[in-house]
Order: C-alpha cells, then structure tokens, then sequence
C-alpha cells in the first residue's frame, strides 16, 4: 500500500460522506424551518395553522427561511468530502425540487416561486462560507 491509498478514502465510503454531507444540512433545514414555524404561531406572530397571512409575514417566512437554507448549505460544505459549494448547490437543487409547483398549503402563488428564486443563491452563499471556513 502506497502512502496515497492510506489517505485517501474508499470510493464507498466517499460516497456516504458526500450524501451524508447533503442529508445533514438538508435535516438542520427542516429542523430550523419547522422549529422557527412553530415558535411563530405559538407566539403569535403567525395566526393559528393553516389560517390566511398577511403578506408581510409571508416575507417573514422567507426571510428566515433564507437564512436556514444559507445555514444548512454552510454545514453541508464543511461536511463534504471535496467539493463543497457544488454539494452545497446539490442541497439548493433538492430545495428547488421539493417546493417547485406546491399548491395553496404554501401560501400565496408568489411564496413558492420566491422559495425556489431563492434557493440556489443561498446554497451558493452557505457553500462559499463553509468553503472559505474549510481553508482557514
């Protein structure tokens, strides 16, 4: 065995660290999402559960929504194995995916698109962060 092959990690065992980087990031999404969600209606600032929202706490919504995606993004480029902004851009894609043409539980007609607007650019950002904190 070469001094490269001891360091290098088996291509198996490479492939779980990067989907495990996404999955990461992807789970503190939900998590920060849901939990920022909840805090909100039981504080109420957001009216009780699928009840209608004004506009500005759709904006609200989106605002901390970017913020956690850029957050996740960030944890999935700290995590992955190489290449950290395009896992962290994987991340944004999977976002795009599962909000692309949600009905009415989403909101308003806008609030989807926005999300999905939004979702490449903050992986983007989180990715450059985590990539910038990987070489420091």
């Amino acid at each position: 065995m070469t001094n490269n092959e001891s360091v290098r990690p088996q291509p198996s065992r490479r492939i779980l660290r990067r989907v495990g980087a996404v999955f990461a990031g992807l789970v503190l999404i939900v998590i920060l999402d849901t939990g920022l969600d909840v805090i909100m209606h039981a504080t109420g600032v957001f009216p009780p559960w699928f009840w209608p929202m004004p506009t500005n706490l759709w904006l609200l919504a989106l605002a901390y929504r970017a913020i956690d995606s850029i957050t996740g993004s960030y944890l999935t480029a700290r995590l992955a194995p190489d290449r950290p902004i395009a896992h962290a851009l994987v991340l944004g894609l999977i976002g795009v995916i599962v909000t692309w043409n949600k009905g009415p539980e989403f909101g308003p007609k806008w609030y989807p698109i926005a999300l999905v607007i939004i979702a490449l650019p903050c992986a983007l950002i989180g990715g450059t962060l985590g990539q910038r904190q990987r070489t420091i």
